[in-house]
């Protein structure tokens, strides 16, 4: 989850304030002490902390706030509103070019950032999302593998790569890239541009020759989350040199002090437009402010989890296996397709902490994900009957010492598999006829619900979670 650490941090910091029927100065003083110790441990811009904690601590210390039956919950109100709007309040959309042939896009940064990766990231984001056709340019001439690995990259997406080798200057490429998406009626061009382990001169003028000959609708500049303040000069010296319309932020998937992503919006005014939250090509996020600002003080982010169950479940199929629960004919192929949705919307821990409340309590619990290749081997070395029928293994060992034996998996881990699948299937069941009401006060409650073991490891406060 990214900001984690300021995260657990910040929410330690409102548990102060939480719940109590009122509120003095000395109570906010001594919260924003520790905000701003949070703000400054996780690398955000002194003149950023200082002009935050003024003005949440000037707005909490009006007389609304302190006189309210609710003081600490207008505090946290407070805090989300500001971390919104120290991020930009909105998020920033791209702009594609109307007329005159295909959108350009050009991702600059210094090397090292994961610009030719996100190159592939953001073709195949706004080819899913915008129903875009984009054609990826290969123009970083200097680094070894730089064309090779755009290449490959394009071969994974099924995207199609321009390139000429590393003899050919870069604008005859860029120019005759663009001439060819033109012609193969491709209208989005993303351009890989060179990068250097430091800015230099030399660079900045070709990629300046590459702005005037391109004519980019967005310049967007790959920055790593992990450079801390130093990601401040690098997009302060890019934005005087080129006309930077936003930065995509990478490598925010791990738990990094994330203080360049509320510094970079209120000191530079460059919009953040996109983080990186994974390895994987399809690991691209819109940046929302207001959404960050709510993981960040544990509120979760239910409109993204939404967001990502819209686009990797097929609805009609999701309405198929519905009625077959329904009915009670619920079997293992349809628990199969399910967790390759779930697969596909990322990982475990990332999709429970966009839940309200649970990010903090998923900090030193290790989600082993290697869990869903044994559910697959297991289900794999199922006949098509048993498949169907998940009443023969249940009630045959001979069955589940066989299924034992081709998925290369423990007999315990077959049979628990068995259990919690036929647990699973009586609780749909129970849910099928009742009201929202009747369903929501069974999960609060938890009646009947299969429970999850979490096994403590031998590290102090970690654990395996266990599915």
């Amino acid at each position: 989850m990214p900001f984690e650490s300021l995260s657990e941090r910040i929410q330690m910091s409102l548990r102060r304030i939480t719940g109590r029927g009122r509120l003095n100065e000395n109570d906010i003083d001594e919260m924003m002490k520790e905000v701003r110790l949070s703000l400054l441990e996780a690398d955000v811009n002194y003149k950023v902390v200082k002009m935050f904690i003024a003005d949440v601590k000037e707005q909490a210390l009006g007389e609304k706030i302190m006189k309210s039956l609710t003081p600490g919950d207008q505090v946290i109100k407070i805090v989300h509103d500001e971390l919104k709007k120290l991020m930009g309040d909105e998020e920033a959309p791209v702009k594609y070019r109307t007329s005159g042939g295909p959108s350009v896009f050009m991702l600059v940064g210094l090397q090292g950032a994961g610009k030719t990766t996100h190159c592939g990231k953001l073709a195949t984001y706004l080819r899913k999302k915008d129903k875009k056709r984009p054609l990826l340019i290969a123009a970083d001439i200097y680094r070894p593998a730089a064309i090779q690995q755009l290449v490959t990259v394009g071969k994974q997406l099924g995207i199609e790569v321009f390139e000429m080798g590393t003899e050919t200057p870069v604008k005859e490429i860029v120019s005759k890239g663009i001439a060819y998406a033109k012609k193969m009626n491709n209208d989005l061009v993303i351009i890989d541009t060179a990068g250097r382990l430091h800015i230099d001169d030399v660079l900045m003028k070709e990629l300046d020759d590459v702005v005037k000959l391109a004519k980019p609708d967005e310049v967007l500049l790959t920055i790593d989350a992990m450079m801390g303040q130093d990601a401040i000069n690098v997009i302060q010296t890019f934005n005087e040199k080129l006309p930077l319309t936003g930065c995509i932020l990478t490598k925010l998937d791990g738990d990094t002090r994330g203080g360049a992503a509320l510094s970079i919006r209120y000191l530079t005014q460059v919009p953040i437009k996109f983080v990186g939250v994974g390895e994987k090509l399809d690991q691209l996020e819109v940046f929302h402010p207001d959404r960050m600002a709510g993981r960040i003080l544990g509120m979760g982010d239910v409109v993204t989890l939404i967001e990502q169950a819209t686009e990797n479940i097929d609805e009609n199929e999701a309405l198929k296996i519905y009625e077959k629960i329904q009915k009670g004919v619920y079997n293992y192929n349809d628990f199969l397709k399910q967790l390759k949705w779930i697969k596909r919307m990322g990982s475990i821990k990332g999709l429970l902490g966009l839940i309200p409340g649970l990010g903090a309590k998923l900090r030193n619990v290790d989600i082993d994900e290697k869990q869903f290749l044994y559910i697959e081997a297991i289900i794999g070395s199922m006949t098509p009957e048993e498949r169907k029928n998940p009443e023969l293994i249940a009630k045959s060992a001979s069955r589940r010492e066989r299924i034992t034996k081709g998925s290369g998996r423990s007999y315990q881990e077959v049979n628990n598999l068995t259990k919690r699948f036929d647990d699973m299937k009586k609780q749909m069941q129970s849910f099928s006829g009742m009201s929202e009401d009747e369903i929501n006060y069974k999960m609060k409650t938890g009646q009947g619900l299969p429970q999850q073991k979490v096994k403590k490891g031998k590290g102090k406060g970690k654990g395996n979670f266990k599915f």
